[in-house]
């Protein structure tokens, strides 16, 4: 994918929505039918995968189907963070205030305030128990440069 991944996928048709962040190794299959909405992360080498290469099979088993497809839109919502290598199935929705972990194959919808992981990703807890059992060990360094972020996790872990 391109350096500007957003604007680029806008451009072939993805429904895309403010504040979000698109690793350039994320892969939309058929863009246009994937609707992202606002503050979603999606990171490096998730895909988005809209169609069912089953029928491949189909296809050439059962003449009268030659020429089939099967499609499913993808919709993601608000304030959504999709782990690295995750692998999003035709036809699924992930509410909002979601967290799809590392590596996981999502193939079914996943509920508003779900963290979702495996393979298949199934629910493990929702964002408000995951708050509670991580809050003692939050570390501020967002705003930190990677300079002084690196002395203080050095330092401190």
């Amino acid at each position: 994918m391109r350096k500007r991944p957003i604007s680029y996928l806008r451009s072939l048709g993805a429904h895309i929505g403010e504040g979000c962040e698109i690793y350039p190794s994320a892969n939309f299959m058929e863009p246009y039918l994937i609707s992202l909405g606002n503050n979603v992360r999606i990171n490096e080498g998730v895909q988005f995968v809209t169609h069912d290469g089953g029928v491949w099979v189909i296809r050439n088993k059962y003449r009268k189907y030659k020429n089939v497809d099967l499609f499913g839109k993808i919709k993601v919502g608000d304030n959504v963070h999709i782990g690295t290598n995750a692998v999003i199935m035709p036809g699924v929705s992930i509410g909002n205030n979601c967290i799809i972990g590392v590596g996981s194959i999502v193939t079914k919808d996943i509920p508003d305030g779900s963290i979702a992981v495996g393979v298949p990703a199934r629910v493990i807890e929702d964002v408000n128990e995951y708050l509670d059992k991580n809050k003692e060990k939050f570390i501020n360094t967002k705003q930190l440069s990677n300079e002084d972020k690196k002395d203080y996790l050095m330092e401190h872990l």
